[in-house]
């Protein structure tokens, strides 16, 4: 709240954070619901049709109160229980819980009760239309300044992991890296990228996890070379590479996780130069967070790292001039290579990448090598060949701790383990 009131310190404040709405595929079928995270970040609660309400004009005296459905006993019927007003404090810990249609007269009193008024509200992601009615309302009708950048000062709060979220990631990558190994041992040829989606569902669920924190890319062979590939229904062939980027829910927490392995168990010599390739520079910029890097920085180091490491192994079919190989591991690593991670996968979005990394800070390292048929760069054996090694990182006091270290990389224990041998 600090950060709110040095904008205006001689203010009275009222902040206003609304929940998710249930969103339909068709007449009355529900897609699956997912919270505001700036919502559920303040609030804990995990309720369609919410909003949560800080007023307060000093760190000392604001007061919380959460609104929520009002009772329907049809509603009830259909869509089961939900917090009832007078229950609102003891289960979600706000000083006060009110019905959703007293929102309105609730705000009014509170902006003609003081002067010199900030209310609060992010105009840019209108969630809910009776809190955005609720707003124009209160803006139209009372001499308050009306600021949307409260997704700011949200973000740089949930930009630091206190130590309690920093254990529901650890425990999010724990279940993805075990979804990993059991997906792993399970691939074989002729089976389909949907049966090895469906593992990974499975066991991140089994372990705990609500489900999959975002839709996986299982992209075998040629797929891995569509970034973004998510149709995840071809059949994998006998000397496919299988690219997999996934991750779980847990509790709030998403982890995100990408690796490479060979649906038959074992490496090709092409595919193990460019897999060599990638996990050294991959290990390299683990090491560098340890300075606590920008996220920029990183990325500059990995197309520096990256094009000296594919020239070493002779990935192209020339001698590459040193001053084309970070132009060259641009071209074959056209993303970012790495993101800000905690609730949302992509958290966090209005924080830079430029800013140095802090203590608290979870980030993922990902770089990657997608090499499409049509390269005329490289040697024919590497041709339809994508890999990305992502582990996600936090940032500590004195070191680093990478939360997805469970979930192997290296090529002798991809290997083992989709052999079914013993350690």
């Amino acid at each position: 709240m600090e950060s709110v009131l040095s904008t205006r310190k001689d203010f009275y404040h009222v902040i206003v954070i609304p929940s998710a709405i249930r969103q339909y595929m068709s007449d009355h079928i529900p897609y699956p619901f997912r919270q505001n995270t700036d919502f559920l970040y303040f609030s804990g609660c995990q309720e369609t049709d919410s909003a949560l309400v800080l007023c307060g004009n000093s760190v000392d005296n604001f007061t919380s109160t959460l609104f929520v459905k009002p009772y329907d006993l049809q509603s009830e019927l259909w869509n089961g229980p939900s917090t009832r007003a007078e229950c609102a404090s003891l289960i979600f810990g706000v000083d006060d819980g009110k019905p959703l249609p007293q929102l309105s007269e609730f705000i009014m009193s509170e902006l003609k009760g003081h002067k010199n008024c900030v209310l609060w509200y992010n105009q840019k992601q209108k969630v809910q239309s009776v809190v955005d009615k609720t707003i124009n309302n209160a803006a139209a009708e009372n001499s308050i300044y009306l600021d949307d950048s409260l997704v700011n000062h949200c973000h740089k709060l949930r930009l630091y992991k206190s130590l309690a979220e920093q254990r529901l990631m650890r425990q999010s990558c724990k279940i993805a890296s075990k979804a990993f190994i059991e997906a792993m041992m399970s691939t074989k040829p002729g089976s389909t990228e949907h049966e090895l989606y469906a593992r990974l569902d499975f066991e991140c669920r089994m372990g705990g996890a609500e489900y999959l924190a975002y839709p996986p890319v299982v992209a075998a062979g040629n797929n891995a070379n569509t970034l973004h590939y998510i149709d995840n229904k071809q059949k994998i062939k006998d000397g496919d590479l299988i690219l997999v980027d996934a991750g779980c829910e847990y509790h709030g927490y998403s982890s995100d996780i990408s690796r490479t392995w060979p649906a038959n168990g074992w490496f090709s010599d092409a595919q193990k130069t460019l897999y060599e390739a990638t996990l050294c520079v991959q290990k390299e910029l683990i090491d560098m967070c340890q300075a606590r890097p920008s996220l920029d920085t990183l990325y500059e180091a990995m197309c520096f790292k990256l094009g000296k490491a594919l020239a070493a192994a002779h990935v192209f079919k020339k001698n590459v001039d040193p001053s084309e190989l970070n132009m060259l591991a641009r071209a074959l690593c056209p993303h970012h290579v790495s993101h800000y991670l905690g609730m949302d996968v992509h958290d966090i979005g209005t924080i830079k990448k430029s800013i140095k990394t802090e203590p608290g800070f979870i980030i993922t390292v990902e770089p990657g090598v997608y090499v499409s048929k049509n390269n005329i760069r490289v040697h024919e054996e590497f041709l339809g060949l994508g890999i990305r090694i992502e582990d996600d990182v936090l940032i500590t006091e004195n070191s680093i701790e990478v939360l997805s270290e469970d979930c192997p990389k290296e090529i002798v224990d991809i290997e083992r383990i989709m052999s079914r041998q013993p350690k």
